[in-house]
């Protein structure tokens, strides 16, 4: 498998999907939305997307299997498997907020190899391969210089369901509304990591995400020379639900002080 050719296979099918999206977003209705769980919506958006990504990717790699937002009966296989969010940011879309993506990496093993995420109301494409520079839209992107979290823009996700450690969050994000340039909350997780990745942040953390959340823009942000870990500095954020995404830099600090709130008795 050349990796460059199956990216670029890869990133026109996102460019098409895109496109379908876009213009279900013309005659989107309240009445198309579906609730998964609490604060947790889905769409006929979302599965037929999915759908689509799921048919053309088994054409580019028919023996993959697939680790998915909205099929639980798809297959994981052996050794390669795609990990698809076929849209990032649905409660974006639905409230007609243009930041939503779509979210596709490929694992060989426990390695991705290939990541593409696109933001489909701007058309940017994040992406890169095994062995090669992350780039958005041809252009070779890398994470910032800056190393004190006080000069930094740092981004996350609030909780919208397991509110265990809300205290903790909170605490911690009255810290860095004080001691950092400021903290966004854009609704993309898959997204946030591909601005990491683009210097448009310095951090990016969360926690309660899925691997179709971070796969992806894991992938981009290390590549483009970042740093990306669970809240216990280990690499277990792809199925762990916790990860930090940093431009390595500014990490350890934002580890410690995000152990510092979150490890508080």
């Amino acid at each position: 498998m050349k990796l460059q050719t199956t990216t670029n296979q890869i990133i026109n099918l996102t460019k098409a999907v895109g496109k379908f999206i876009k213009s279900e977003s013309l005659k989107f209705e309240d009445k198309d939305v579906e609730e998964k769980g609490l604060h947790n919506l889905v769409t006929y958006v979302d599965k037929q997307a999915e759908k689509i990504i799921v048919s053309e990717l088994s054409k580019i790699l028919p023996e993959a299997g697939f680790i998915a937002e909205e099929d639980p009966t798809l297959k994981k296989a052996d050794r390669f498997n795609w990990i698809v969010d076929p849209l990032d940011g649905t409660t974006n879309f639905i409230h007609s907020v243009p930041f939503y993506s779509i979210s596709i990496a490929l694992n060989d093993g426990n390695e991705t190899i290939i990541g593409i995420v696109y933001e489909v109301s701007s058309g940017e494409c994040f992406y890169s391969w095994k062995g090669a520079a992350a780039f958005l839209n041809k252009r070779e992107i890398k994470v910032t210089k800056q190393s004190n979290l006080n000069n930094s823009l740092i981004a996350t996700g609030f909780p919208y369901y397991d509110y265990a450690l809300l205290d903790q969050y909170l605490e911690l994000f009255k810290d860095l509304m004080q001691n950092s340039r400021g903290v966004r909350r854009l609704g993309s997780a898959a997204l946030d990591l591909a601005y990491v990745a683009a210097g448009r942040f310095e951090v990016f953390y969360e926690y309660g995400l899925n691997p179709w959340d971070v796969a992806a823009g894991a992938f981009i942000v290390k590549q483009a020379g970042g740093m990306v870990t669970d809240f216990n500095l280990t690499e277990n954020y792809l199925f762990g639900k916790q990860i930090i995404a940093s431009n390595k830099l500014t990490h350890d600090d934002f580890a410690k002080k995000l152990n510092f709130y979150f490890n508080k008795k």
